[in-house]
């Protein structure tokens, strides 16, 4: 049964796309990408208009072309579109790992709650856990990017990967 992991930030078209193409490209280089379903979404539906998601936001997806993410069937970003995180989807994945610790209230409160424990920071399993900052405010898209490929490696070795 593969562990099923969803990335959450707050509108699902920088952080949480970032890190699930990062993810995606990680676990394929390993060989271990049946072991996983990777998936992201929002917490708010700011990026969802009358039904649909708009796609990953050009600076984040130029910093995963420019790491050499989307070159292959799985890790190919092209069609990802925002969605929000539904309540259904607490039963669905394994872990739901944010990127800031208000995404953890608001994942809460969506979602009912956390009776088993499923919902973190995505720098949870860091020797420095912490938020990571929101590229579209600051910019920064390659510091960004690089906590979450730290987010990833720490997620993968708590994992005995």
């Amino acid at each position: 049964m593969p562990i099923k992991v969803l990335f959450i930030c707050h509108g699902n078209i920088c952080r949480s796309p970032m890190a699930e193409y990062a993810m995606k490209k990680i676990v394929e280089d390993k060989g271990i990408k049946d072991d996983f379903i990777i998936e992201s979404a929002a917490i708010s539906s700011e990026e969802v208009w009358n039904g649909i998601g708009n796609p990953i936001y050009p600076p984040a997806k130029n910093e995963l072309k420019r790491r050499g993410i989307g070159n292959t069937p799985y890790t190919d970003f092209s069609g990802k579109r925002a969605r929000q995180i539904q309540r259904s989807d607490y039963e669905k994945y394994d872990y739901i790992l944010c990127a800031e610790g208000y995404h953890i209230t608001a994942v809460n409160r969506i979602c009912g709650g956390d009776p088993e424990g499923k919902i973190m920071l995505m720098l949870e399993f860091s020797d420095r856990p912490r938020n990571i900052a929101d590229p579209w405010y600051t910019g920064i898209f390659d510091v960004a990017y690089n906590d979450i490929e730290e987010s990833i490696y720490a997620f993968l070795k708590h994992l005995g990967y």
